[in-house]
């Protein structure tokens, strides 16, 4: 079983890099939890690097802007990486393309000065995927029909947010990856460097290195609350993480008729998915 923590003071010392998650960990989409920013402000202080990693589809400036709307203080990271910043790789590397965008319009700076032309769903080459046009009222299901059109004609989709749901205030919304997720299942290709993937962890190190110089890869922390991305993608790269329960999966393991975490049920819950954090606490603080 991980070892649980009280803070993350407790840690920092074993190591100089953390790569943190953002939605779920540092905010929940309406509000900053300040607890977690005034921890990864003490990290940074007490000589560590901290690469917000996030699976976000807009990209870096984007998602400092929104920081600035609900209140992530100045001073909590050192650098931003998000899902948009390589996807946007992904993209370019198609060459220039006729592009249909699923998303919602507040996306859509993801694909500025790139090779492509947005176009409707019958004159697409590509499918560029950020998230359902609406998250708050739709779900994947609704989106079949469109899908198995775009199947049918064997187009690639780039995923730019691998992440199936996120918190938005007390709610769960479904993200891009629900859609990609349906399309591969379908039989579609997918294209994602998001989170689990390695070209986001290959860019977050890379600008930790960029800031610090050279580190050893057992000094670094993964901090997430997402198993099928955060989790999944810390395993995969060896690194140790930091798994914040409090997160998207909380209701699997959480005490009959109370907020917080069950400890026997959450050693089930990652015994059940065969995975090992090094270290766990319900909220970053």
């Amino acid at each position: 079983m991980a070892e649980r923590i009280e803070g993350l003071r407790d840690i920092v010392a074993l190591y100089d890099v953390i790569l943190c998650d953002v939605w779920g960990v540092v905010h929940n989409g309406e509000t900053a939890f300040l607890e977690a920013c005034a921890a990864l402000k003490a990290a940074r202080e007490a000589g560590l690097t901290v690469v917000l990693i996030t699976n976000s589809p807009r990209r870096s400036d984007g998602v400092v802007r929104q920081f600035a709307r609900i209140g992530v203080p100045d001073g909590t990271f050192d650098a931003i990486v998000s899902s948009g910043d390589v996807t946007r790789k992904l993209i370019e590397a198609q060459g220039p393309k006729k592009v249909y965008l699923i998303g919602p319009e507040r996306d859509w700076a993801l694909v500025e000065g790139l090779p492509v032309t947005s176009v409707a769903m019958d004159a697409a080459e590509v499918i560029v995927c950020t998230g359902l046009f609406d998250d708050e009222s739709e779900t994947p299901e609704q989106y079949r029909p469109q899908l198995e059109a775009l199947r049918a004609r064997d187009l690639t989709m780039i995923c730019a947010n691998p992440d199936l749901v996120v918190e938005r205030g007390t709610r769960m919304i479904y993200c891009a990856g629900s859609l990609a997720e349906m399309y591969k299942r379908m039989g579609g290709r997918t294209l994602v460097a998001g989170k689990p993937h390695p070209p986001i962890y290959a860019a977050s190190l890379a600008a930790a290195e960029a800031i610090r110089g050279a580190f050893a890869r057992e000094r670094v922390l993964a901090i997430g609350d997402g198993l099928p991305t955060d989790v999944r993608g810390a395993v995969a790269q060896g690194l140790d993480l930091l798994y914040i329960s409090g997160g998207i999966h909380a209701a699997d393991y959480a005490p009959a008729g109370g907020e917080g975490t069950d400890v026997d049920a959450l050693e089930l819950f990652l015994a059940r998915h065969s995975v090992a954090p090094r270290w766990w606490m319900h909220r970053l603080a």
